[in-house]
């Protein structure tokens, strides 16, 4: 059986939204899920897990969560290249040029881990609506899908 971590940064609670529906459409394809708080979490922990993803607000002017700073440090340090990795988040585009660049940000991270890339980021403004869960859904599979071929 497939397991999975869900790690989310929230300000506005959109974010604990979105990791809420990664984390059900994880469970409902039959795959054991967590989901934790940023500053609650070691990145460590995705050392246990087959797939990683991070769902993070970005705050101000593309700054990433000042609680999720010491995560995102040490996550570039991990090697994580038997795992699979996503990352979702929500945003406000008001912010423009700065629209959810924490997304961009930890995608970068993980690749810094020569993690498996399973799925597209995924930029939800504001809070998901019926549109934005069926993506998060489709990030869910694509997720799954890419941790069997890569186990």
């Amino acid at each position: 059986m497939l397991k999975a971590h869900v790690v989310f940064a929230t300000i506005t609670g959109h974010n604990e939204d979105v990791a809420d529906i990664v984390t059900e459409g994880l469970e409902g394809l039959g795959v054991q899920t967590i989901e934790t708080e940023i500053s609650q979490t070691d990145p460590e922990e995705f050392k246990d897990v087959d797939i990683c993803v991070v769902c993070a607000y970005t705050y101000n002017e593309g700054h990433l969560p000042e609680e999720g700073l010491d995560f995102y440090e040490d996550l570039q340090k991990l090697d994580l290249s038997k795992q699979t990795y996503g990352v979702a988040g929500s945003g406000d585009t008001f912010y423009k040029n700065y629209y959810n660049v924490a997304v961009d940000k930890f995608d970068h991270a993980f690749q810094l881990t020569n993690a498996k890339h399973g799925a597209a980021n995924v930029k939800i403004n504001l809070e998901p609506d019926a549109k934005d869960i069926k993506t998060l859904d489709n990030f869910s599979k694509q997720l799954v899908n890419v941790a069997k071929k890569n186990k």
